[in-house]
């Protein structure tokens, strides 16, 4: 995942939701006659009141509930919430506390747990509802799903959490790393309404992030950069790793043990929010009960975020097979026909799992996670003892243990600026774009494997390990996996994120010591399934963040929050593949 396939992939999180379902609207097709309720008011326990928009069936018995609940205000699933209607639904819309026509005060992720409960709870006792309720909804549409899933209100029967973001886990940062559009989307969440022009104004926001990493200045200072001076951002950053603030978001592992309905998992090998989709769905399989797990589903796609919800075949500069797009409505739908009235499982739940092969146009299923891409393919790390800073001088990924040569070494200097030449505008063929892999200038190594003897399936979660010093108390590393094609087309699989001292706990933080040799793991590579071509390679691209987009780390060892360019320190840095040090890819095989 390149800088810009971050960018890109964030912007979409927000984006899809405001503009990419409105658009929806217009192929709606209202056959069925429904009744409308807006502003309805639904009182909370501290007496504030949240705003419901409500469709149903006209003339139609008490019947199950869909509800949504959102701060990107009701009128964004006015197609959706019709579409259900039209199939036999009652379907609520609400808007979170402080947002749309709700009272009270938005506070994200702090308020949804408890509201979501009293909510489910006033939907069982309508007249209109058969006290059966379900929750649907994507993005922090699908967070607030397990939040409230965790008060475990009587009623409610299932949840279809979609690209559900996890605090802690890629909400606000991933890794212990910061992304720049975290004030991006505090931005449009800010007041009552959409500030969704404003948000989408890509050039603003890049000015803006230029600014901060032009002047070397803190990333603490962004908000004042952009003009929107945030409490919540500064309390977002008082807590710049997973602590008990945190925890107290998602469900603790009693809830998840004891959460057990059936549930509907969705997310996509390039949908930014993926590492918390699944790290809600991955806790879930550790501590829930075996029913509970027998029930709950996991659908893994070729997507974006947007895709999630509403799949296409064209994104990011890739076409998709025809396989890879259907209706989703229709597909929860099924699935709440199925949970809420007694129907026929969705025929495409063939088993727990499924995923998609890319390159192969092909859903696959399994029993779990762990079953696909068991056989491992370990490529260690090797080079001639030249220059492999770049894709044209580069190392090798061998199957064979690298045993004699010397370590590879580059150099990141925090106050070197060239790479923003590259990001001046947003880069919309993000899957295949080669700037970031082709320009280094001096920070990172590249390694490549031979070509592929015979196309071979990679699906499940690669993992890294490198044998690193370097002569400074911390650095942030990231490493991205690359296809190149017989033709020479490269395209981005997957990528992962290390900061220096937090190497053995993301909750612990270690200062390196200058010089000493250390063991990296890199174990939150993106999962994804693909069909790599006969003739294809794999590039390994190990660097250190340095663009306008993602927290610059400036070596010293202090607060990464408030360090500037004051503080700033030259790593160099080297990279060990020798028989003490076996640096190494370790690569899923699928069958």
């Amino acid at each position: 995942m390149t800088f810009a396939k971050t960018a890109s992939m964030l912007v979409a999180c927000v984006l899809f939701l405001v503009c990419g379902l409105f658009a929806q609207v217009a192929g709606t097709s209202h056959s069925s006659s429904i009744d409308l309720q807006w502003g309805v008011k639904i009182p909370m326990r501290d007496g504030i009141q949240l705003n419901a928009t409500v469709y149903m069936p006209k003339g139609a018995d008490p019947l199950p509930v869909i509800l949504t609940l959102t701060p990107y205000i009701a009128d964004t699933y006015h197609a959706d919430a019709y579409y259900f209607a039209q199939n036999g639904y009652a379907s609520v819309i609400v808007d979170t506390r402080g947002r749309g026509n709700s009272q009270g005060i938005f506070t994200p992720f702090l308020q949804e747990a408890k509201d979501g409960y009293d909510i489910v709870a006033w939907l069982v006792r309508q007249s209109w509802s058969n006290g059966s309720i379900a929750m649907n909804g994507a993005s922090y549409d699908g967070y607030d799903q397990w939040a409230t899933a965790k008060e475990f209100p009587p009623g409610l029967k299932t949840i279809v959490p979609t690209a559900a973001g996890m605090p802690s886990i890629d909400l606000p940062c991933w890794k212990n790393i910061w992304d720049l559009f975290d004030i991006q989307w505090i931005t449009i969440t800010s007041g009552v309404t959409l500030n969704r022009k404003l948000f989408s104004d890509s050039q603003f926001w890049i000015q803006k992030f230029r600014e901060l990493y032009l002047e070397h200045r803190a990333l603490k200072e962004l908000d004042q950069i952009v003009g929107n001076p945030s409490a919540i951002f500064q309390e977002w950053l008082a807590h710049p790793s997973p602590d008990s603030f945190w925890d107290a978001y998602n469900p603790n592992d009693d809830q998840f043990a004891r959460i057990n309905m059936p549930i509907l998992t969705i997310t996509g090998y390039n949908d930014g929010d993926q590492p918390g989709a699944l790290g809600f769905y991955r806790q879930h399989m550790k501590f829930g009960s075996r029913e509970a797990k027998d029930r709950h589903y996991l659908v893994l796609g070729p997507w974006d975020h947007a895709g999630t919800y509403s799949p296409i075949k064209e994104f990011g500069g890739l076409v998709f097979g025809d396989s890879s797009v259907f209706d989703m409505n229709k597909f929860h739908k099924d699935w709440y026909d199925w949970v809420l009235k007694s129907g026929q499982k969705p025929g495409f739940l063939k088993n727990r799992v499924a995923y998609y092969v890319v390159g192969k146009d092909e859903w696959k299923y399994a029993d779990s996670l762990e079953a696909i891409g068991a056989d491992k393919r370990l490529y260690y790390l090797d080079s001639d003892g030249g220059r492999t800073n770049d894709a044209f001088h580069s190392g090798y990924l061998t199957e064979a243990r690298a045993t004699k040569y010397a370590p590879d070494s580059f150099v990141y200097d925090p106050l070197d600026t060239r790479p923003a030449e590259l990001e001046k505008e947003e880069v919309e063929n993000y899957l295949t774009d080669e700037s970031y892999a082709l320009n280094l200038f001096g920070n990172g190594l590249v390694y490549h494997t031979k070509p592929f003897a015979e196309s071979t399936e990679v699906s499940g979660y690669t993992k890294l390990v490198l044998w690193i010093s370097m002569d400074v108390p911390d650095a942030d590393f990231q490493a991205t996996l690359y296809e190149i094609m017989p033709d020479g087309k490269s395209i981005s699989l997957a990528s992962d994120r290390l900061r220096a001292r937090f190497r053995e706990s993301l909750r612990e933080e270690k200062l390196v010591k200058p010089g000493e040799i250390l063991e990296y793991e890199f174990t939150g590579f993106y999962w994804f399934s693909r069909y790599v071509a006969k003739g294809s390679r794999l590039r390994l691209v190990i660097t250190c963040p340095n663009s306008i987009y993602i927290q610059k780390n400036y070596n010293s060892g202090k607060n990464v929050i408030e360090e500037t360019g004051n503080d700033a320190r030259t790593a160099h840095i080297k990279v060990y593949h020798d028989a003490k040090h076996p640096s190494y890819l370790e690569l899923p095989i699928g069958k």
